[in-house]
């Protein structure tokens, strides 16, 4: 027993870092066994409690937040005891410790026992610990038990390493369309606001391809998730939209604000994902409840992802036929792109003529007006000049191919400098013509 105990005071680390009490109770003795995957002490001091609830915070009073699924969306507080329950095969579940999950099960443990608002399964499935999945499903865990804030184990499988999980899930009867009980998010539309392409894939091919255009609370697609997540990169997003779009995902589909996919890409400025959004056919000049077209968000986001290079995003809406800002709203614009001159130089020269006025430098703040300064001195005394000749032809050209600009612009048979021009894409380069 002395060399027992011996490794358990390291074991009780655990505990003391937790706010246990430093004394070698036998729960104490047992929970540290379990958070420490300690096989041989979950066999010698657990074997008759496999079921045994565990309360590792204590209680506290306390103000506690109610979850959706139990409250709605009031957000009500209630004053209780505050407590943390959970069962040994919770805690070995949620750790990954597949041999003291196999010891527990085989003593009799319940699968499916959730004090504390999760089943092992939940637990397992949220950290992607596929061994452990795999087990308690062949012991009878219910792959459709909702957790207490109305989640199935399937939609908890939100990690990249996961996708296993969820394999074993829909393997073992998981419905892959069953929605969460506040937001009625599909497993689908997780996945795809989480940018996780292999589970996206996985429920496509499980069924969800029937539900691709199914909305959540919010009135969000699938589709939508994916333009509208940041859960991942703009390849993993532009790889998500081609999948979903290829299995019959429909672009033009509105949220509750009238937003389509094409208005959270732009958002984002995700030029590539707004061009291939474009090339789909969507509509380039849809407006949401708002009144709010695609270019203007991304003009009203435009400063917070420089990185991104707002104006490539920007040249792609109008070389698709997006209709330019209002003259009068152009002050606006200035508020909010003013770091950018490469986008105000590109919004200056889709208009025929546009009348600069010398009150819009009050929109400027002051430190980036002198940061900018040559470009703003320039931009500012254009106010009463007449545009070049060069430009009213590209202006002339650009309105008569209008959205098809793109498309044709490109078959012209001059050379490459001009092509460019008439694309407005040397405007970050070359300035205000």
């Amino acid at each position: 027993m002395d060399s027992v105990r011996s490794r358990v005071l390291h074991k009780l680390q655990v505990i003391t870092e937790m706010g246990h009490q430093q004394h070698l109770s036998p729960e104490n003795i047992f929970l540290a066994a379990l958070e420490t995957g300690n096989l041989s002490l979950v066999q010698h001091l657990g074997a008759r409690h496999a079921n045994h609830v565990l309360n590792i915070r204590g209680e506290e009073m306390g103000y506690q937040a109610q979850t959706p699924a139990r409250f709605g969306l009031a957000g009500l507080w209630t004053l209780e005891y505050t407590q943390e329950l959970t069962t040994p095969l919770c805690i070995t579940s949620s750790r990954g410790y597949t041999e003291c999950v196999r010891y527990l099960l085989h003593r009799r443990a319940d699968p499916n026992a959730a004090p504390g608002g999760r089943s092992p399964l939940h637990e397992a499935c949220s950290m992607g610990h596929e061994g452990c999945v795999q087990l308690l499903l062949e012991y009878g865990a219910n792959p459709n038990r909702r957790s207490e804030d109305g989640l199935s184990p399937l939609h908890l499988c939100e990690r990249s390493d996961s996708v296993r999980c969820a394999e074993l899930l829909l393997q073992h009867g998981a419905l892959v369309n069953q929605t969460t009980e506040v937001m009625q998010d599909t497993s689908l539309h997780i996945a795809a606001r989480l940018g996780l392409l292999g589970h996206v894939d996985l429920y496509l091919r499980h069924g969800a391809i029937s539900f691709i255009n199914c909305k959540n609370l919010e009135g969000e697609t699938p589709l939508i998730a994916a333009c509208g997540g940041n859960g991942c990169d703009e390849d993993i997003r532009l790889q998500l939209c081609h999948l979903l779009l290829e299995k019959g995902a429909d672009p033009e589909v509105q949220d509750q604000q009238d937003r389509r996919p094409l208005h959270h890409a732009c958002r984002r400025a995700e030029h590539r994902l707004v061009e291939f959004l474009l090339a789909a056919g969507v509509d380039v000049n849809a407006a949401d409840y708002n009144g709010g077209s695609p270019l203007s968000c991304v003009l009203q986001s435009a400063e917070l992802y420089q990185e991104k290079r707002p104006y490539l995003t920007v040249c792609a809406l109008l070389n698709h036929g997006a209709r330019c800002v209002y003259p009068e709203a152009f002050g606006k614009v200035l508020r909010c792109c003013s770091e950018l001159p490469d986008v105000i130089a590109l919004l200056y020269n889709s208009y025929l003529s546009l009348q600069v006025y010398s009150k819009w430098k009050q929109d400027i703040p002051e430190n980036v007006f002198q940061a900018h300064q040559s470009f703003y001195t320039t931009f500012f005394s254009l106010s009463g000049t007449v545009r070049s000749l060069q430009h009213l032809c590209r202006f002339t050209l650009r309105k008569h191919f209008n959205s098809q600009c793109c498309h044709l612009i490109p078959l012209l048979p001059v050379p490459t400098a001009i092509k460019d021009y008439l694309l407005l894409t040397t405007e970050q380069s070359v300035g205000l013509l």
